[in-house]
C-alpha cells in the first residue's frame, strides 16, 4: 500500500474544492434548458477544444489505456491518431448540417431527417451507454486509483463519493459549469502525465535507453493481420467505433452544439484533434514504461497510479493524482449532462410540449441525480472483464456500427428513406446485442465451431450488414418526399461565405490540412 504525504492530502482536498466551487460559480443564474443544455450556445473554440479532450481523458485513458499499453505497447495509439482523422471529417462534413439545424441533442437530427421513432430508439440506447459505459467506467476508474491507496476501500464506496462530488456542480450548473471545469481539468491532466513521462525517462535512462528497453514488437504502431489485439485491418474498424464516439454521441457532440458559430464548432473540433496527438507521449510510452518500471504489476490498470507514486516526490504525487480525478469527474459531468439533455429534450418535452422552461430545467437536475445513482450501483459490476479497456471497446464494436451506418447514410445519400433509417438502426442495434452475448458473454458462438472474430472485424461486419439493410429497405419501398428534409443532408446546403477570414490562423480549412500533415508525421515517426 502506498501513502499520501500530508501536502499531498492537502493538494488534493484544495483540487476539490476549487473544480465544485469553480463549477457553481460557471452555472449561475442558469434560467432556462438552452443554458443549462447547450451554456446559451455561446461556447468559443478553445473550451469547446479543451473539454471534447477533458471528457475523452476519463477513466477509459488514464487508466484503461495506460494499461493497454503496458500490456500490447506502441500499437494502442492507433486508437488515438485515428480520433483525429474523424474530429477533421466532423469539421468538415457534418458540423455544417448539424449546426445549421439548431439541434438540441445529436439525436433531433434523426427525427428531422427519418422519424421520431428513429430519434427515440437511438436516444434509448445512448442513454443506456451514458449510464453503464461511459458513468459506470469513470466511477470504477476511480475506484482502481483509489484501491492502490487504500485497498480496504471498496469500490462502491469510492463510486458513490465520486458520484456526490461530480453530480453537485453538475447538477447545478449544467453545460457551462462543466465545460468551465473540463478546460481546467484539461490542463492539469496534461500536466500530470507530462510529469509522469519526464520522471519515467529519466528513471530509465533517456530515449534511446527506453527503447532499447523495449522489445522491438512493443513498438511497433502496425501489427499484422493475424495479431490477437489489433491487426492492421482492424484500423478500418477503429475509425468506425470513433465516428460514434466522436461525432454521433451525445456526450462529445453537446459541445459542438453548444458553439457561438459554426466557425468557432470547427475550430474546436480541430483543436480537439490536435490534442489527441501528444497522448502518445503522455499515456501510450508511458504505459510502455511501465514494463520495465514495473515489471510485477499483477493489474495493467493501476500501472497509472502505480508509477505516480513510485516516481513524484511528495507534493507532485497530489497534484497527479488530482489530475487524475480532474479525468474521471470530466467524464463523469459530460455524461451526466449528455444524459439528461436527451431524457428531457427528447422524451420529456416532446411527450409534454406544454412543460415550461422551469419546469424542464428541474426535469434535467432531476434526472442526473437518478443517472449518477444507477451508474454507481452498476460500476463494481465491471471488475468481471479483463480490462477498462477491454470493456469499453468489445462492447461498443457491436453496437454502435449500425448508428454510424445511418447517420451518414442520412447524411450523404438522398434516396435513404425512413422506413431504411429506422429498420436500419433498430435491426442492426438487434443483431449487434445478439452477436456481442453470443461470442463475448456466453461462448456459443464458439461452441457451435464458429471461427472467432477480432471486435474490429466485427465493427466492419455490422456496418455493412446495416447498411445494405437499410438499403434494401429503402429501395423496395417508397422514395422519400422532395423537400421534408431540405437542410438535414450534405446535399442541401448551399454555399456560404467562410467565416475564417485570411490565414491559416483564421481559416479552419488550412487548419485541417496543417492538422493532417501533422498526423501523418507521428504516424511516420512511430511506425
Amino acid at each position: 500500500m502506498v501513502t499520501l504525504s500530508n501536502i499531498d492530502i492537502a493538494t488534493i482536498a484544495l483540487y476539490l474544492i476549487l473544480v465544485v466551487g469553480i463549477g457553481l460559480w460557471a452555472g449561475r443564474g442558469e434560467r432556462d434548458s438552452t443554458d443549462y443544455f447547450l451554456a446559451g450556445r455561446a461556447l468559443p473554440w478553445y473550451l469547446i477544444g479543451f473539454s471534447l479532450y477533458a471528457s475523452n481523458m476519463s477513466g477509459a485513458s488514464f487508466v484503461g489505456l495506460m494499461g493497454a499499453a503496458y500490456s500490447h505497447g506502441m500499437v494502442v495509439f492507433n486508437y488515438e491518431w485515428t480520433a483525429t482523422i474523424v474530429l477533421i471529417f466532423f469539421a468538415l462534413f457534418m458540423l455544417p448540417v448539424f449546426l445549421r439545424a439548431r439541434l438540441f441533442t445529436i439525436t433531433g437530427y434523426l427525427e428531422a431527417r427519418f422519424d421520431r421513432r428513429t430519434r427515440w430508439a437511438y436516444a434509448g440506447f445512448t442513454l443506456l451507454t451514458l449510464m453503464l459505459i461511459d458513468t459506470a467506467g469513470a466511477l470504477y476508474a476511480g475506484g482502481i486509483v483509489i484501491g492502490t491507496l487504500w485497498p480496504e476501500v471498496e469500490i462502491w464506496q469510492t463510486s458513490a463519493a465520486l458520484a456526490v462530488l461530480a453530480g453537485t456542480y453538475t447538477v447545478f450548473g449544467g453545460l457551462r459549469a462543466v465545460v468551465v471545469t473540463d478546460a481546467l481539468q484539461a490542463v492539469l491532466m496534461i500536466g500530470g502525465a507530462a510529469l509522469i513521462f519526464w520522471f519515467g525517462l529519466s528513471e530509465l535512462g533517456g530515449w534511446a535507453a527506453m527503447r532499447d528497453s523495449l522489445e522491438q514488437a512493443q513498438q511497433r504502431l502496425m501489427r499484422p493481420a493475424d495479431d490477437g489485439f489489433l491487426p492492421w485491418p482492424g484500423i478500418v474498424g477503429v475509425i468506425l467505433l470513433g465516428f460514434y464516439y466522436w461525432t454521433l454521441n451525445q456526450y462529445f457532440v453537446q459541445r459542438a452544439l453548444a458553439a457561438s458559430s459554426l466557425d468557432q464548432a470547427r475550430k474546436g473540433a480541430l483543436f480537439g484533434g490536435l490534442l489527441k496527438l501528444p497522448n502518445v507521449f503522455l499515456m501510450i510510452l508511458p504505459g510502455m514504461m511501465a514494463v520495465s518500471l514495473l515489471p510485477e504489476l499483477d493489474n495493467p490498470d493501476r500501472v497509472f497510479p502505480s508509477l505516480a507514486f513510485d516516481l513524484l516526490p511528495a507534493g507532485l504525487r497530489g497534484l497527479v493524482l488530482a489530475g487524475l480525478l480532474a479525468a474521471i469527474m470530466s467524464s463523469l459531468d459530460s455524461a451526466l449532462t449528455a444524459a439528461a439533455s436527451l431524457l428531457t429534450m427528447d422524451f420529456v418535452k416532446p411527450l409534454r410540449p406544454a412543460t415550461s422552461e422551469r419546469a424542464l430545467l428541474a426535469i434535467g437536475r432531476g434526472f442526473t441525480l437518478l443517472l449518477i445513482a444507477v451508474a454507481a450501483l452498476y460500476a463494481p459490476l465491471i471488475a468481471q472483464f479483463e480490462s477498462l479497456f477491454q470493456y469499453f471497446q468489445s462492447t461498443l464494436a457491436y453496437l454502435v456500427p449500425p448508428i454510424v451506418a445511418v447517420y451518414l447514410g442520412g447524411l450523404f445519400w438522398s434516396r435513404l428513406s425512413a422506413g431504411g433509417g429506422f429498420w436500419g438502426l433498430a435491426g442492426g442495434l438487434a443483431l449487434g446485442l445478439c452477436l456481442f452475448l453470443a461470442q463475448e458473454v456466453t461462448g456459443l458462438w464458439q461452441a457451435v465451431g464458429l471461427p472467432g472474430l477480432h471486435f474490429t472485424a466485427m465493427a466492419v461486419i455490422m456496418f455493412a450488414l446495416t447498411f445494405a439493410l437499410m438499403t434494401a429497405v429503402s429501395l423496395l419501398g417508397r422514395a422519400p418526399a422532395a423537400r421534408p428534409d431540405a437542410g438535414f443532408r450534405w446535399s442541401d446546403l448551399k454555399p456560404e461565405a467562410e467565416a475564417g477570414g485570411q490565414g491559416w490562423a483564421r481559416d479552419y480549412r488550412l487548419q485541417a490540412v496543417a492538422l493532417a500533415l501533422l498526423l501523418l508525421g507521428f504516424i511516420a515517426f512511430f511506425w
